[in-house]
C-alpha cells in the first residue's frame, strides 16, 4: 500500500505580508484614479474659463489671445526676418571693431599698460554701407533722410485713422476696434505705397500694449481688429489716453513712423455704446510731457590717436519701474554710421536705484573725416528677471542729434580736441 504524503504549495505568505500587498495595491489604484480625475477637471475647467491675459484680440470675427502684452513672439519674428538675409559686414571698412561685441571679423585687442582704457572698440566703418535707418530717421516719399520729430508748424498731410471706442459694464473692460486709416504717405519709393501697420497704448501707465498686423502695399488700410482690455474700470476712463502710432513695416531695416493719434478719453463717454471717432495722424513729437528723467555723459575726441571716448556718468530723476517704485537701470550704448549700427556696449546694472552713478567709460576709433556721420544713442533701460527689459528713455548725439542741446554737445565736442565735456541730457520717449 503506497504511503500517504502530504501536498504543501510551493510557498508560504503570511497573513500581514498579504495584508501590505493589498493595501499598497488599493493606495495606487486610488492615486491613479484620482489624478486621471484632476487632469480631466483641468483640462475641462480650462475650456470654459476666461484667459487671464489683460485683453482679447478680436480679428474679424474670431478671437486670437495673445501670449505676452509685449507681443515678444512676433518682434522675434522680424528679427529673424533681418537676420535671415546674408550678413556683408564682416571684413568690411577701414577700421576695426571687437568681433565678440559687434558680430564683425578684423578685431584687434586694446594696448596694454597704465595708459590703457578700460573699453576700446575699434569700429568697421564703410561709406558703402547698407540702408539700415538711423535712430531716429524715416524716409519721405523723395527718399531724403529726415528726423522723426517735427515742429509744431509743419503741415504735412498724413493721413486719418478711423476707430471707435465702447465699454463693458459686466466685464469692467474697455473695447477698442482700429478700423481703417485713408490717405497715408508712401513710405517705400520702389513700390510707391506703404505696409502700415499701427502700435497702441493706453497711457500713462503702458500696461496695455498691442499692435494690429501688417497689411502690405496699401495707403488705405482697413484693419477691422478689436482689441479687449479688462480691468479697467469705468471712472479711471477720465484719466486714461489712447495713443496710436502708425508704422510702416520695413523687413531689412527698423520701421518707418508714419505718425501718431493722441486721444485723451475725458472727452469720450462710451457709456451710452460704441463712439465712433476719426482723427488726422500728426508727426511723432519725441519730446513728451512726461519727464523720462536726465543722463550725464562725457564725450572727448582725440583728433591725434583718432578715439572718441564716451563715459556715461549718472542719471537722475528715472521714472518708476518697478512694482516697489524703484527701477534696475543700464545704459546701452549704441555708435551708427550714417544709417548702420556698427558697435553696440552696456553698462553694469545698478539695483533699486532711480539716481544711478554708473561711471563706466568705452572708447571708438574714429577718423576725423568721418565723424560727421557718427550718431551714438544712449538707451536707458530697466532690468527685469522675469519679463522683458523696458526702455526708459534714449538720447541721441552726434549727425542725427534731435534736441539742441544734443547739438551744441556735440559741435563743442567737435571744436574742442582733447578736452572732456560733460553735460547733462533729457530723455525722451524710445
Amino acid at each position: 500500500m503506497a504511503e500517504i504524503t502530504s501536498v504543501h504549495p510551493g510557498f508560504d505568505v503570511s497573513p500581514v505580508v498579504a495584508g501590505l500587498i493589498g493595501a499598497t495595491v488599493l493606495v495606487v489604484s486610488v492615486s491613479v484614479t484620482v489624478f486621471v480625475w484632476t487632469c480631466c477637471h483641468q483640462q475641462a475647467e480650462k475650456k470654459h474659463k476666461t484667459p487671464p491675459y489683460k485683453f482679447i484680440h478680436m480679428l474679424k470675427g474670431i478671437s486670437i489671445y495673445p501670449e505676452t502684452l509685449s507681443n515678444k513672439k512676433k518682434i522675434n519674428r522680424i528679427r529673424r526676418d533681418k537676420n535671415g538675409t546674408p550678413s556683408k559686414e564682416a571684413g568690411r571698412g577701414n577700421l576695426l571693431v571687437d568681433a565678440a561685441e559687434s558680430g564683425l571679423i578684423g578685431s584687434e585687442k586694446a594696448p596694454d599698460g597704465p595708459n590703457a582704457a578700460p573699453h576700446v572698440d575699434q569700429l568697421p566703418i564703410k561709406v558703402d554701407y547698407g540702408d539700415e535707418l538711423s535712430p531716429d530717421q524715416s524716409l519721405t516719399p523723395g527718399g531724403s533722410k529726415t528726423s522723426s520729430p517735427s515742429s509744431p508748424g509743419d503741415e504735412v498731410m498724413l493721413g486719418e485713422l478711423t476707430f471707435s471706442v465702447d465699454y463693458n459694464f459686466p466685464k469692467k473692460a474697455l473695447v477698442v476696434t482700429i478700423q481703417e486709416a485713408h490717405g497715408l504717405p508712401v513710405m517705400d519709393e520702389h513700390t510707391q505705397s506703404s505696409d502700415p501697420y499701427i502700435k497702441m497704448t493706453i497711457l500713462p501707465d503702458k500696461r496695455h500694449r498691442v499692435k494690429t498686423r501688417v497689411l502690405r502695399k496699401t495707403l488705405d488700410p482697413v484693419f477691422d481688429e478689436t482689441f479687449t482690455f479688462y480691468g479697467i474700470p469705468y471712472s479711471q476712463l477720465q484719466d486714461l489716453v489712447l495713443h496710436f502710432l502708425v508704422l510702416s513695416f520695413d523687413r531689412f531695416s527698423r520701421d518707418d513712423v508714419i505718425g501718431e493719434v493722441m486721444v485723451p478719453l475725458a472727452g469720450v463717454d462710451p457709456s451710452t455704446g460704441k463712439v465712433q471717432l476719426t482723427r488726422e495722424i500728426l508727426k511723432r513729437n519725441i519730446q513728451k510731457c512726461i519727464s523720462r528723467g536726465e543722463l550725464q555723459v562725457s564725450l572727448s575726441y582725440q583728433p591725434v590717436a583718432q578715439r572718441m571716448t564716451v563715459v556715461v556718468l549718472k542719471a537722475r530723476h528715472l521714472p518708476k519701474m518697478d512694482i516697489t517704485g524703484l527701477s534696475d537701470p543700464y545704459v546701452k550704448v549704441n555708435v551708427y554710421y550714417g544709417r548702420k549700427r556698427i558697435a553696440k556696449k552696456k553698462t553694469h546694472v545698478k539695483k533699486c536705484t532711480l539716481n544711478p552713478v554708473f561711471n563706466e567709460s568705452f572708447i571708438y576709433d574714429i577718423p576725423v573725416d568721418l565723424l560727421p556721420d557718427i550718431s551714438i544713442e544712449f538707451l536707458v533701460i530697466d532690468f527685469d528677471r522675469t519679463t522683458k527689459n523696458e526702455v526708459v528713455g534714449r538720447l541721441i548725439l552726434g549727425a542725427h542729434s534731435v534736441t539742441a542741446a544734443g547739438v551744441e554737445h556735440w559741435r563743442e565736442v567737435c571744436e574742442s580736441p582733447r578736452k572732456p565735456i560733460a553735460k547733462w541730457h533729457s530723455l525722451s520717449e524710445y
